[in-house]
């Protein structure tokens, strides 16, 4: 046979096939083996609220991979670590809030994060604006730099003999444009 025949045939036709585990494809009696309970535990279960079944259009009850791996979990903790069903009950939404939780601190996470990066972003931003007014650690602790007589004036009385001559220091400041409206 020609390749182009088996192709027509389906020969070496690949089959994909998804698997959604939340989607409710097992009826009880499926999912009662599945997980080796009683049908009539399911039911218990479900009226205490350790499982949700979904329904189908006709109201029957169908159990997703989910709800079987759940109920299996359930049953170990009865008869393996020796809980009662209030104590899988707390045990059970004790996990769903820390899953919650761990969910909103990841939010939380990525937030700070978020506004960490728009921090030092706007930190940059603004020692670049400044940048010529920014003056050095230690710049004016030299002797042979004296404020001008424009900024620090002598108190009457004092001479400046014996001092080296004062030297000023020309600062040129960036000017701002003055912004229009209310401010």
């Amino acid at each position: 046979m020609s390749d182009d025949r088996k192709r027509r045939k389906g020969v070496n036709a690949e089959v994909r096939a998804a698997f959604d585990e939340q989607r409710g494809v097992f009826m009880i009696s499926v999912a009662a083996e599945l997980a080796e309970m009683h049908p009539q535990t399911l039911r218990m279960y479900e009226a205490r609220g350790l499982i949700s079944p979904k329904r189908s259009p006709k109201n029957t009850r169908l159990y997703s991979f989910e709800d079987v791996e759940r109920l299996r979990r359930i049953q170990r903790m009865t008869a393996q670590e020796g809980l009662n069903l209030a104590g899988v009950e707390t045990v059970l939404e004790l996990e769903g809030q820390l899953a919650r939780a761990r969910v909103e601190l990841g939010r939380m996470r990525d937030r700070a994060t978020q506004l960490e990066r728009q921090m030092l972003d706007e930190i940059e931003r603004v020692k670049r604006s400044f940048r010529a007014e920014i003056v050095p650690y230690g710049a004016y602790d030299s002797e042979e730099i004296v404020p001008s007589a424009s900024s620090a004036r002598e108190p009457e009385g004092r001479s400046t003999q014996g001092r080296t001559k004062p030297v000023q220091i020309p600062v040129q400041r960036p000017t701002r444009k003055r912004q229009r409206g209310g401010s």
